[in-house]
This record gives structure tokens, sequence and C-alpha cells, in this order.
């Protein structure tokens, strides 16, 4: 939006973006019905302002995403931990399982090595074959069940997006309000050419708010 653009607005919507700080109730002050009134009425004009002005549909809908954006944040949470915790459960299963296989072993070392003979006719070779094709079965369910946990990346990587999206939207809107409510004393500092929003591509484009550094530029140059 450019400064002639401001002349299409109603003359109460231009005389309420030009108020003057000064005229700010004083801390602690009584309200009297008619400063209610008053009230009620300034809100109602800023509210009607700016939806003319294009920014209240774009800044709602961006703000109705706050709940749902800390819903998803709590969900990655969530799912991080449910995947934590499941890898090192079943690490530490795994491990129990490696131990018990490397003690029966040198059980079995000790046997043959004592008396072979004894050792292959009591079925203690043949009974370790057997539990250590178990316990390995067993290891590797605990391996597949690691890997598993690893979906939550996918789920998770999506909800972010999400949330980057919503806190990208609700910046250039508040960049937006901004620059359209900017003091008369200080207009000369904003090019209101940002207004046009956010475009595909940015090069070879002036007029455009382009990264996170035009933004905090913008924002020093106002004085925040």
């Amino acid at each position: 939006m450019k400064m002639d653009d401001l002349a299409t607005l109603a003359p109460e919507h231009r005389a309420l973006l030009l108020l003057p700080a000064r005229y700010a109730p004083e801390p602690g002050a009584m309200a009297s019905p008619e400063v209610f009134q008053q009230l009620g009425a300034l809100t109602r004009l800023l509210h009607d302002t700016l939806r003319q002005l294009g920014v209240m549909p774009s800044l709602q809908l961006a703000a109705d995403g706050l709940p749902d954006a800390r819903s998803r944040l709590k969900y990655i949470v969530t799912k991080t931990a449910e995947a934590a915790d499941k890898v090192l459960n079943s690490v530490d299963q795994a491990k129990a399982e490696h131990a018990a296989i490397a003690e029966q072993t040198r059980a079995l070392a000790s046997a043959l090595l004592a008396d072979p003979d004894k050792a292959v006719a009591s079925g203690a070779v043949f009974n370790f074959v057997d539990e250590v094709e178990a316990r390995t079965q067993r290891i590797d369910a605990h391996l597949t069940d690691i890997m598993m946990a690893q979906d939550f990346h996918d789920l998770t990587g999506q909800v972010v997006a999400k949330v980057v999206a919503l806190a990208n939207d609700l910046e250039d809107s508040l960049v937006k309000l901004l620059v359209q409510v900017v003091p008369p004393d200080q207009r000369d500092k904003v090019d209101f050419s940002l207004l046009h929003g956010p475009v595909v591509s940015t090069e070879g484009r002036t007029d455009v708010v382009a990264n996170q550094g035009e933004v905090d530029d913008l924002l020093a140059s106002l004085g925040f």
C-alpha cells in the first residue's frame, strides 16, 4: 500500500491511523461511561480500518492457527519421546540377549575343554545352537523395532514445515500491519511497496521483503 492509497480510506479511518500516542489514557485513570463508549467506538473503528486495509483477514487467519501450532509442537515432543523410549528399550533388550549368548558361549567352551565327549553326549552343544538361534531372532526383532521407531522423522518433519509456514504467514501479516500504521514522522523510512506481499521468486525484485534481514532492517528503522 502506497501513501496515496490512504486517500481512499474514509476520513475517520485516516484520522485513526494518524492518531497521536499522546491521546492515550493515563495509567490508573478511572473509566467513565463516556470513556467506555469512546473506547468501544475506537475499537470498532480500528477493526473496520484494518478490515478495509485488507490486513484483518490474513492476520486473523494466522492467529487462528496458533493454537493448532501449539498442539502440533506438543505432538512433535510426544512422538520424539516415544521414539527415544522405544529405541532405548530395544537396545537394552538386545544387549541382554547378546550378553546371554556370550555367557553361554563361555560355558560351552569350558565344557568342551574339560570333557568334549561328555559335552556332546549331554546335548549341551545342540542346546547351545538352538538357544543362539532363538536369541538372534529376538535380537533381529529388536533391531527392526529400532528401525521402525525412526518413522517419527517423516511425521515430525511435516509438522515442523506446517508450523514454520504458519510463523511466516503471521510475520508477513504483522509486518504489513506495522507498515500501514507507521507514525507520520517515520513514514519516510518505510517503503510502502513492501505491502505487495511475498513472491515466489525475489530475483530482480526490489519491492518485496526477500529475507529475514530485510524484516530486521524494517523493524530497526522503526525503533523496534
